[in-house]
C-alpha cells in the first residue's frame, strides 16, 4: 500500500529520471508525475529553473509536510527519500553506519563515473553528427572499465549479489539505471557475468518494471530488436540532443 505522501516528480525517460521513479516505486510512495519534455528543452524554461537551477531532470518537490521542499540531483533525491520515507531501511542503511557511508560512496561513484562516462559514450556513438572513433573508443572503454569495477564488487559469496551490505539498496538502483541502457552506448554486459546476473535480478523487480515506464513507456530495448527501430529511435533522439546543444552554444558564446 502506497504511503500517503504528496510528492511532485519532474522527470523524463532517461537513466537519471528512471532511477528516481524506480526509487519512489520501491518505497511505495504516492507521487504526481510531470513529464518534462526535454526534446522541447522544457528543462530550460523559467518555471523549471525555479525547481532546478541547473536545468536538468530529475527533480522533486515534496509537499507532504505542508512546506514545499525541492530536491534536485539524483543521489540527493535518493538520499532524501530514504531519510524521510524508509524508516525500516528496506533499501538504505541507518545514517552514519559503515554501510551508510559505503552506500554514499557508490552513489557518488556512479554520478562521477558511470553517468558522465556512459553519457559521453551515448553522445559520440549515437548522436554526434561526425563519428569520431577516438571519442567513441575512449568513452566506451571507460564505461567498460567501470562495469568491470562493478563486476568485481559483485563477485564472491561475501557480496550477497549486491553492492553494499548484502542487500538491494539505492546504491544498486542508481548504478542499474545506467547499466540498463548499456546497449545504447554500444557496450555489452554479458562479458561481465556477475554484472549480468545483478542486472537481470533488478530488471525482474516489480517496482523497477513500473518505474522504468515513468513518465512514458520505456521503448529503447524493444526498438533495439530491429535495425529499423534502432535507427528510428536514434534519429528522434539525436535531433533534439543536437538542437539543445546548438541553443546552449548560441547562449554561451
Amino acid at each position: 500500500m502506497a504511503q500517503e505522501t504528496k510528492i511532485d516528480l519532474y522527470t523524463a525517460g532517461t537513466p537519471n529520471g528512471q532511477k528516481i521513479s524506480c526509487t519512489l516505486e520501491e518505497l511505495g510512495l504516492k507521487y504526481n508525475v510531470h513529464h518534462v519534455d526535454i526534446s522541447k528543452n522544457q528543462q530550460k524554461e523559467e518555471w523549471f529553473l525555479k525547481i532546478n537551477p541547473n536545468g536538468r531532470i530529475p527533480a522533486i518537490v515534496d509537499h507532504t509536510s505542508g512546506k514545499p521542499q525541492r530536491i534536485f540531483e539524483g543521489a540527493a533525491i535518493q538520499l532524501y527519500l530514504c531519510s524521510k520515507y524508509d524508516p525500516k531501511h528496506n533499501i538504505s542503511f541507518p545514517y552514519d553506519s559503515a554501510e551508510y557511508w559505503e552506500m554514499v560512496s557508490w552513489l557518488t561513484w556512479m554520478q562521477s563515473g558511470i553517468g558522465p562516462m556512459q553519457g559521453q559514450a551515448n553522445h559520440f556513438y549515437r548522436y554526434a553528427p561526425t563519428k569520431i572513433d577516438y571519442a567513441i573508443n575512449r568513452y566506451q572503454t571507460e564505461t567498460k572499465r567501470l562495469y568491470g569495477v562493478l563486476n568485481d564488487r559483485l563477485k564472491g559469496a561475501e557480496s550477497g549479489g549486491w553492492l553494499v551490505g548484502r542487500k538491494y539498496t539505492i546504491a544498486d538502483l542508481c548504478c542499474f539505471s545506467w547499466v540498463n541502457w548499456a546497449e545504447w552506448a554500444g557496450v555489452e554486459t554479458k562479458t561481465f557475468p556477475e554484472l549480468q546476473g545483478w542486472l537481470e535480478r533488478i530488471q525482474g523487480r516489480e517496482a523497477v518494471r513500473r518505474g522504468v515506464d515513468v513518465p512514458e513507456k520505456f521503448e529503447m530495448k524493444e526498438k533495439m530488436k530491429t535495425k529499423e527501430g534502432e535507427e528510428e529511435y536514434a534519429k528522434h533522439h539525436s535531433n533534439w540532443v543536437m538542437q539543445g546543444m546548438k541553443e546552449d552554444q548560441e547562449k554561451h558564446r
